[in-house]
């Protein structure tokens, strides 16, 4: 394909079809819309998930689990994989991993996995450590900072209320 085919047969201003205008148009006396019926009537919108009067599809189908709308998103990263991309006495944290585009989709929890082997001294900082990976990264000299995560909304009415209660305490 070359550039001075890209738009070729592109219309911008493609003319309307006009049904209903006379035989020689090839959409007049019944416009495309055939002879009576349901389909011919004005009014008649299909649904989309409409298939012909039979039981559709998304409705013969059982309703299966939901969606966990306050799931935390997490992405995780490899020790082998901190091996190869960060050097002899780094420090590695989220906000980092994130900048050099290591991980490049939203997330709420990073968490440090052990496949691979390290053999390079890090600071790693991140929200979880699997055992493995704990224990790989010290075991090469490192040090393993665990970060506070979200907040929930629970804990945060508890602290709210206890705060309330130590104020009112010291009146």
């Amino acid at each position: 394909m070359s550039l001075h085919e890209i738009n070729q047969g592109v219309h911008k201003h493609k003319r309307p079809n006009r049904k209903g205008r006379g035989i020689g148009s090839g959409q007049g006396k019944t416009a495309g819309r055939g002879h009576k019926g349901q389909f011919a009537r004005t009014g008649w919108k299909a649904l989309p998930i409409f298939q012909g009067g039979g039981s559709p599809l998304v409705r013969r189908i059982p309703k299966r689990g939901f969606t966990n709308s306050w799931a935390l998103e997490v992405a995780e990263i490899n020790v082998g994989d901190l091996e190869e991309l960060f050097d002899n006495g780094s420090q590695v944290t989220p906000d980092v991993l994130q900048a050099a585009g290591i991980v490049k989709r939203r997330f709420d929890v990073l968490k440090v996995l052990g496949d691979g082997e390290l053999t390079k001294k890090l600071s790693v900082s991140a929200h979880r450590f699997s055992a493995s990976a704990k224990e790989k990264i010290e075991k090469a000299g490192g040090t393993v900072t665990i970060l506070p995560g979200r907040t929930p909304a629970e804990e945060k009415k508890k602290a709210k209320k206890l705060a309330k209660k130590q104020a009112a305490a010291a009146k």
